[in-house]
């Protein structure tokens, strides 16, 4: 299965349709969102094109295409007015043969999460990593419209057996991953 990853949208209307874009060029099989969709959060400066009704309507047209779970910024008036999930706190998906576990990353950590997974997907820190650790694939996308620590807004994709995350900005790996077949 091919999947595009995003977390931290944080109300970037930009951010979301650029997302929205390469995931309608991408002949994907879902788009996996980690949290913090709309809301810019009190830590965090506004988002570049910040404009959380503008991310509803990105991401709504989207709805059929979305598995997300919810971030530390999302809260019940999100799911008002979002026509998929957005309040689980964690989401297994089955692909190739793996079990992916979805979550923002501020409940379920790299430190402290369900045991029997094969990848552990989470966002909220803001930096992307990609590292298999304990025979567990740990990847965090970074965000789209906040980065930290010195990288590009990013997003990644599954394409079994390779993972990367990728530069929003210019398209360019930031980091790559071939999995064992």
């Amino acid at each position: 299965m091919k999947f595009l990853i995003a977390s931290d949208i944080h109300g970037s209307a930009s951010s979301a349709e650029r997302i929205s874009e390469i995931y309608g060029n991408g002949n994907f099989s879902k788009l996996l969102l980690l949290g913090d969709l709309l809301y810019h959060g009190p830590r965090n400066d506004l988002p570049e094109s910040y404009n959380p009704k503008e991310v509803i309507k990105t991401l709504s047209e989207l709805k059929d295409e979305i598995i997300a779970v919810r971030g530390n910024c999302e809260a019940e008036v999100d799911q008002m007015v979002l026509p998929f999930s957005v309040l689980s706190e964690s989401a297994i998906v089955f692909a190739d043969n793996l079990t992916l576990f979805m979550t923002h990353g501020h409940i379920h950590t790299p430190e402290k999460h369900p045991g029997g997974i094969d990848a552990f997907l989470s966002g909220h820190t803001h930096i992307p990593v990609l590292e298999i650790k304990d025979k567990v694939l740990y990847l965090n996308p970074g965000s789209v419209s906040i980065p930290k620590g010195g990288f590009p807004p990013s997003y990644a994709i599954w394409d079994y057996p390779e993972i990367r995350i990728i530069s929003l900005l210019d398209s360019k790996p930031i980091f790559t991953l071939t999995l064992e077949e």
